[in-house]
């Protein structure tokens, strides 16, 4: 997933900020020694830290649907993880870095939903969007001058961009077999031993032969009548619905 939400970056950045121009886009650490190895102007997205965001999570298992309609299963909803990245630019003019944070600034504006045909991998695959969030205030767990301290660098002007990407977990269980009749029922009274009514008319509701994947059962009645001719009991009318 990880790799998915860098190339996603790139594509982004490419179309909208370079446009063809000869800017490289990197995701190295920008250390002393990485920006004296740099030979060209470069866009650098420096991953440096991944969180859950657990505003978002559910716990709640997702059915899973066959084409009949029935639940044939049940998963485990996505996860949603904020890869935090800070983004710099390097060039031989501090007017040009300006030039560039300003037009990846608004690129990122412009896309703050990003659907699945404007991802990459897995990312395309699944029908969740990612939100992308741009220079907003950090947490007052953290601050960039530790990020730059850490990483042995002069501090300059950065983006700090937040990618919440889902995660697909990929976990599933498997249903039992759909219902393929009514349900029946046996009614008894506490002061009989527990000892079911005795039906004088029953209709039942087992089906004459097994449905078809594609055919809905029609709702039948069943009606029990307890007790007897001396004694009459209640009478019950059951009726099942097939499921929708």
């Amino acid at each position: 997933m990880i790799e998915e939400v860098d190339e996603t970056l790139r594509g982004l950045i490419r179309t909208e900020v370079l446009s063809g121009s000869q800017v490289e886009v990197s995701f190295d650490a920008p250390t002393k020694d990485w920006a004296a190895r740099r030979n060209a102007p470069t866009i650098n997205l420096y991953l440096y830290d991944i969180r859950e965001d657990l505003s978002r999570r559910d716990a709640a298992w997702a059915p899973l649907h066959a084409a009949q309609g029935y639940v044939t299963g049940h998963q485990l909803p996505p996860r949603y993880f904020k890869l935090q990245y800070m983004v710099t630019a390097w060039t031989q003019r501090p007017e040009d870095e300006h030039r560039l944070l300003s037009a990846c600034l608004g690129a990122f504006l412009r896309h703050e939903t990003l659907g699945p045909a404007e991802m990459t991998g897995a990312l395309a695959e699944q029908p969740l969007p990612a939100m992308v969030s741009v220079a907003l205030p950090l947490g007052p767990d953290r601050s960039i001058a530790d990020v730059w301290s850490a990483l042995g660098g002069e501090l300059k002007p950065s983006l700090d961009v937040v990618f919440n990407a889902p995660f697909v977990v990929g976990r599933s269980v498997i249903a039992g077999a759909p219902v393929r009749e009514m349900p029946r029922l046996s009614i008894a009274r506490p002061d009989d031993g527990g000892q079911p009514e005795r039906s004088t008319r029953r209709v039942p509701v087992r089906l004459s032969r097994p449905l078809a994947p594609d055919e809905t059962p029609v709702a039948q009645d069943e009606t029990v009548v307890g007790g007897t001719k001396a004694k009459p009991g209640r009478t019950y009318r059951i009726r099942g619905y097939p499921r929708p």
